[in-house]
């Protein structure tokens, strides 16, 4: 008995026309591909797995689409994304926003990124050094509408990264670096060619706390910023509500904190923290976000909850637990 694709039935027709997003793995059998071609040119999202070389049907997918725009790649073998790059390039006047994420310690294929001049947003989720060699040659490319850059984990060479930043840093609005470990040419280029940076997320070691106050100092539209504490190796978090307190910019109002390790804080050190937000002139009440860990965060005092309700109840801050 043979199989009828599934392509044949009619309600199968009408999703695959209107399919906007996909997400699969380079294994798939090439039929599927092939099958899924004959209907569906209209994604806008698309995510591959690449555990495998892919199929000369999946590059046809790729190509047939008509305004892909979100794409995410996640390499898994030693030949990545390279045999489809061809395909990838032909929707350089769309795509918006790509997220490439890298399983093992090979050099990745980067350059091609620059192809897609649109791009609003890029996100390299690599957990190797070696996964940024191409980094070198992208260091030069200018993506004029960039802006979302994210490195949520390894980070370039910071003489790539400086060189980036100083042609794309102009007009970004969130940057995430993981992380990286902050010299001081780094620490100009970010406040000299990221004046408008409005986010920033960065896993600031116990030595780096000077540049958390010179990145508040300089960057004048930061709204929001992500760090970790911990006293040992990351910032000690007394000293990080004080330089919160006392640098960070007029328009600062969100603060999200991860515990690298038990919590110091006891009541007075909020007591005192809140005090000082207070006595700021700030459109807007402070949003702290606590990002649930293995390690206890402020929360586990309940004398330090009452000083939080009681800031909450005046109005003067925002609270919650992600």
């Amino acid at each position: 008995m043979s199989i009828i694709p599934f392509i044949c039935f009619s309600e199968a027709k009408g999703c695959l026309t209107d399919l906007s997003e996909l997400l699969c793995s380079s294994d798939l059998p090439p039929k599927f591909f092939y099958q899924i071609s004959q209907m569906c040119h209209n994604l806008q999202s698309l995510t591959i797995s690449i555990k495998c070389e892919a199929s000369d049907e999946l590059k046809e997918l790729i190509s047939l689409q008509n305004n892909l725009k979100d794409l995410n790649l996640s390499a898994f073998i030693l030949d990545n994304w390279i045999s489809i790059i061809p395909a990838l390039t032909k929707h350089s006047n769309t795509l918006t926003r790509l997220h490439l994420h890298g399983c093992d310690d090979n050099m990745l294929s980067l350059s091609f990124i620059g192809s897609f001049p649109n791009l609003q947003e890029i996100k390299f989720s690599f957990f190797n050094e070696n996964n940024f060699e191409d980094f070198e040659r992208l260091q030069y490319v200018n993506f004029p509408k960039l802006q979302i850059l994210n490195f949520p984990h390894q980070c370039p060479k910071p003489n790539h990264m400086i060189k980036f930043l100083e042609i794309n840093g102009n007009n970004l609005k969130k940057l995430d670096m993981g992380i990286y470990k902050l010299n001081d040419t780094l620490i100009l280029s970010i406040v000299k060619h990221c004046p408008n940076l409005k986010e920033l997320s960065k896993i600031f070691r116990s030595d780096e706390l000077y540049a958390l106050r010179i990145i508040f100092e300089s960057c004048q539209y930061l709204e929001s910023i992500k760090f970790w504490c911990g006293k040992e190796w990351y910032l000690d978090e007394k000293e990080a509500l004080e330089t919160v307190a006392k640098y960070s910019p007029k328009h600062f109002y969100i603060l999200k904190m991860y515990n690298a390790a038990n919590s110091k804080l006891v009541p007075e050190d909020l007591e005192s923290f809140f005090t000082s937000w207070k006595n700021r002139t700030s459109e807007k009440p402070l949003n702290i976000v606590i990002i649930k860990g293995y390690f206890n965060s402020l929360v586990v005092n309940k004398k330090n909850i009452e000083v939080i309700e009681k800031y909450k109840n005046l109005g003067i801050i925002k609270f919650k637990i992600e």
